[in-house]
């Protein structure tokens, strides 16, 4: 039955993402019409994967969203958070590799958007380009989303911050918002499976500008490790009483594309 609900649900993402991307296409003609396209696809995608696929978003800790411009620091198991974020945050932004861009119609989308993309490989200079460009979407009062471990990992992977986090955290002066998750477990990363159940995405509580560096990257990352470990440890019950079978934690991968 999973497997049937799973590809059952993937054939109608990717048909519902196709048409919406194709009708959605005089929604170009402006940055926040692409912004609120893009919300709606979100939505869409969050109700095929509860009636169809069988699994159910629950978003926790809403109060904890500041208002007004934030840096969102988001922990990335899965794809399943980059589409479930868009529903949350009225005007956002994603930290997001150059390459996403070259993507036929998706790009046209992404680049009108107001996305920020990274050459990753001009090395130093990327970093001043990125933080030049975030201070831009701040600027305009928006939401700024990163995945600090820059690509996706298996739930229970050791974590691996990168150092962009610190240098939009000093750079930017907003509040960091950290964001913890168990989505891997029900959406798990190259699988076409999808999990029945309900998986978590929690918002915690924001770290105010004006912690040195260091202190920051230890406090960012503490929360967002400490309570994602416990969604794991939450949504691992949940799925064997379920009767799922569900793969143990993977404590020694590397960070991989």
């Amino acid at each position: 039955m999973v497997i049937l609900r799973s590809i059952a649900f993937n054939l109608a993402f990717y048909l519902a993402t196709t048409l919406i991307a194709v009708l959605g296409l005089p929604a170009l003609v402006s940055r926040r019409a692409v912004i609120r396209l893009a919300q709606g696809w979100g939505n869409v995608t969050l109700w095929l994967l509860r009636v169809v696929g069988g699994v159910t978003v629950e978003f926790r800790g809403l109060a904890n969203i500041p208002e007004g411009p934030v840096l969102v620091a988001a922990k990335h198991q899965s794809a399943l958070e980059t589409l479930a974020l868009v529903t949350v945050f009225p005007d956002f932004a994603y930290i997001l590799k150059r390459e996403l861009l070259w993507i036929p119609l998706v790009g046209w989308f992404l680049s009108r958007s107001g996305m920020v993309a990274i050459d990753r490989s001009k090395g130093s200079r990327a970093m001043a380009a990125m933080n030049e460009a975030a201070a831009d979407v701040i600027g305009a009062r928006r939401q700024l989303i990163i995945f600090p471990e820059g690509t996706r990992r298996p739930p229970g992977a050791p974590p691996a911050y990168k150092l962009g986090i610190t240098h939009l955290y000093a750079t930017l002066g907003v509040p960091c918002l950290p964001v913890a998750l168990d989505t891997g477990l029900y959406w798990p990363r190259r699988s076409l499976v999808r999990r029945p159940g309900i998986t978590v995405i929690e918002f915690l509580a924001p770290i105010p500008p004006g912690l040195d560096r260091a202190r920051f990257l230890d406090t960012v990352q503490a929360r967002i490790e400490t309570a994602s470990d416990a969604l794991l440890a939450a949504g691992r019950a949940d799925l064997l009483a379920r009767g799922h079978a569900v793969p143990p934690p993977v404590r020694d991968a590397s960070p991989t594309a």
